[in-house]
């Protein structure tokens, strides 16, 4: 397995020469698009073997020709670039690491089971070196995507003006199809592993624009759900709930309703960001229902007309979110508590405690205090749409 390395400058020009000519024709065959298979198909040219190379670092592995498990290949090479112990593959010959200054980032291996030709381990060498040259090229690529998803979730987030063809062709130059609507959603991440999260919602959902945004802590995570089956709206918010269950041990998701238009997308974020910000600040305990019906449309309500949900709130339940503040009582928990019991007295007792004639004068005092009668089916409505727009507004009100 193990060779003797003899360098290239003892062993006379010719092989100086031809060590030379061949990295520079791997950096070119880097540089014009051919990537890690130019350089192993290079390699394997001169050592007479099949060449493997893995980059974890870019996800990445190409081989010559045919190998028995390439996926043993990746495992092993992850895990000896983690610094871990890892047992050698059946078939691999040779071994040169790609590493920039300490860092491991791969390996170039030979397989075969015939004894390396000579001089093979330093074009293994000048492979390796090729291959940074590749990691360079690669990332900065992703960079430079990376910033283009960026400034364009940003200006969707704070512009209202932008044109939806050219929305439209800028998603597509970055793979995602907004054609048929989308889902926004965004995350406040506790890890510090963004780069994971945003692996994880392209992995997850085809075609989605994700991107770290840098902030507060660990920042957020932004991303755009293209509509899946044809724009099916409800199979779309389905898939994105899926995905935000499975973020959520990374830290807080608010996932917006499904918007058909471009022109809304915008509106999408923002409604996004208010279910996270609700998720995270309310005292009250709504994740689970916070996906329906209603409270969906507080929210679409609010991302484009907040003033409405304010109104609609003051016109109902702040009086009982002052006096409450006032005097230390529980007015907003007892008509909570009576509205999601059906209405009933004993039930609503029995949940906060207390003595049936005390929720009775607690509803009586709502009454006074609103001018609307929980006893009454079209008051008890408007009360509990004023509880759902206070439980989402709570958040932005003064302290």
């Amino acid at each position: 397995m193990a060779m003797e390395a003899q360098s290239a400058r003892d062993r006379g020009p010719s092989v100086v020469e031809r060590v030379r000519g061949v990295h520079l024709r791997m950096v070119d065959a880097v540089l014009g698009g051919d990537g890690l298979e130019g350089v192993a198909a290079l390699a394997a040219g001169e050592t007479g073997g099949v060449v493997a190379i893995v980059v974890p670092r870019l996800g990445a592995a190409a081989a010559s020709g045919p190998v028995t498990d390439l996926a043993a290949l990746r495992r092993y090479v992850s895990e000896r670039s983690r610094g871990r112990t890892a047992a050698v593959p059946p078939g691999v010959a040779a071994e040169v690491p790609i590493a920039s200054g300490d860092e491991k980032l791969g390996a170039v291996l030979l397989i075969g089971d015939d004894e390396p030709v000579a001089d093979a381990l330093e074009f293994l060498h000048v492979a390796a070196v090729a291959c940074l040259t590749e990691v360079a090229v690669e990332e900065a690529r992703l960079e430079v995507e990376q910033n283009l998803r960026g400034s364009f979730l940003e200006e969707l987030r704070g512009r209202d003006d932008l044109d939806a063809d050219d929305v439209l062709r800028r998603a597509a130059r970055l793979g995602c199809d907004l054609s048929r609507g989308a889902v926004a959603l965004c995350a406040e991440l506790s890890s510090d592993r963004p780069r994971h999260v945003v692996a994880t919602i392209a992995g997850e959902h085809p075609g989605a624009l994700a991107q770290h945004m840098e902030g507060g802590g660990s920042g957020r995570v932004y991303a755009l759900l293209p509509a899946v089956g044809g724009g099916d709206a409800t199979a779309t918010l389905a898939a994105a709930r899926r995905l935000a269950a499975r973020l959520q041990r990374h830290g807080t998701v608010g996932v917006s309703s499904f918007y058909a238009e471009v022109s809304d997308l915008g509106r999408a974020i923002q409604e996004a960001e208010l279910v996270l910000d609700v998720l995270r600040r309310s005292d009250v305990p709504i994740a689970e229902d916070i996906g329906t019906g209603t409270y969906r449309l507080l929210f679409r309500v609010l991302a484009s007309h907040p003033e409405e949900v304010r109104s609609f709130y003051e016109d109902t339940v702040a009086p009982l979110v002052a006096y409450d503040a006032q005097y230390s009582t529980d007015l907003v928990g007892t008509l909570s508590a009576y509205l999601e019991r059906n209405c009933n007295m004993n039930a609503t007792a029995s949940a906060i405690y207390a003595h049936r004639h005390t929720v009775a004068y607690r509803l009586e005092r709502v009454k006074e205090l609103t001018g609307l009668d929980p006893l009454l089916s079209e008051d008890r409505e408007r009360l509990g749409l004023g509880l759902k727009a206070y439980r989402i507004i709570a958040p932005r009100l003064p302290r």
